[in-house]
């Protein structure tokens, strides 16, 4: 497999497809160098159209990606409904084979679901405050199974020693749930916070019993990820899944 895309490590149906992308083998020069999918971050459109095209090549996608206007939300959308321009929203789900429900990412946690038949897939983007505000509970509402029998896969974000924030984040998320405590450490007047486990802790209090992390962080590994907090003006990646005919 190209050294562009990263494969799930996790057991699922084997008509359930996945992959991540990395920042290597585009088009896009610097700063987005070089496989950059954001059209939204000030690169050139053919070379993110380029990149876009190169993607459904690599990936060997069935169909073009559902693209979202992502806005760090809690809204979750049907990729399969019929869309007029492209859905202000951060996570999708399908129980359709063949469309493919994508997020970008830069440091946020790009999470992953399906079902143990196989039968639906949903992509969410979790920055802080859509995973405060329940982006992955309400992406697990859209199942027409119970918790448990849910698979979840959290791919690369931020890691736990390069996401600082604020006092006013970390009290967000205990005034949610008091065990969100034990993800943060204070660092000088402010906070490191463990995206990831938050994640983990929000998908086990909400019944997922299957989960699997990525354990890599774009923050620190720049030659294979962008990273916002890093580069600031920088690309982006995807977060794929779809169900194949």
């Amino acid at each position: 497999m190209s050294e562009s895309l990263i494969i799930p490590d996790w057991s699922v149906p084997p008509n359930v497809h996945a992959v991540s992308t990395t920042r290597v083998g585009g088009v896009s020069g610097a700063p987005w160098n070089s496989f950059n999918l954001g059209s939204h971050v000030g690169d050139s459109l053919d070379a993110v159209n380029n990149n876009r095209d190169l993607l459904i090549e690599v990936a060997q996608l069935p169909a073009p990606p559902f693209w979202l206007n992502q806005t760090h939300s809690h809204r979750v959308v049907d990729a399969a409904a019929s869309w007029t321009g492209t859905p202000d929203a951060d996570a999708s789900f399908t129980r359709e084979a063949g469309k493919v429900c994508v997020v970008m990412t830069a440091d946020c946690l790009p999470v992953l679901f399906c079902n143990r038949q196989g039968t639906q897939v949903a992509a969410a983007h979790a920055g802080w405050r859509g995973l405060c505000d329940g982006v992955l509970e309400n992406t697990l509402n859209t199942f027409d199974c119970r918790p448990e029998e849910i698979i979840a896969w959290v791919g690369p974000a931020i890691g736990p020693h390069a996401f600082e924030v604020g006092a006013e984040v970390r009290d967000a998320f205990i005034h949610s749930h008091q065990d969100a405590e034990q993800c943060f450490v204070t660092h000088g007047e402010k906070y490191l916070a463990d995206l990831a486990k938050l994640a983990e802790l929000r998908l086990q209090r909400a019944g997922v019993a299957t989960l699997y992390q990525s354990q890599r962080c774009t923050f620190s590994e720049a030659e294979h990820f962008f990273s916002y907090r890093r580069d600031g003006q920088t690309g982006r990646m995807a977060t794929l899944i779809w169900i194949a005919d």
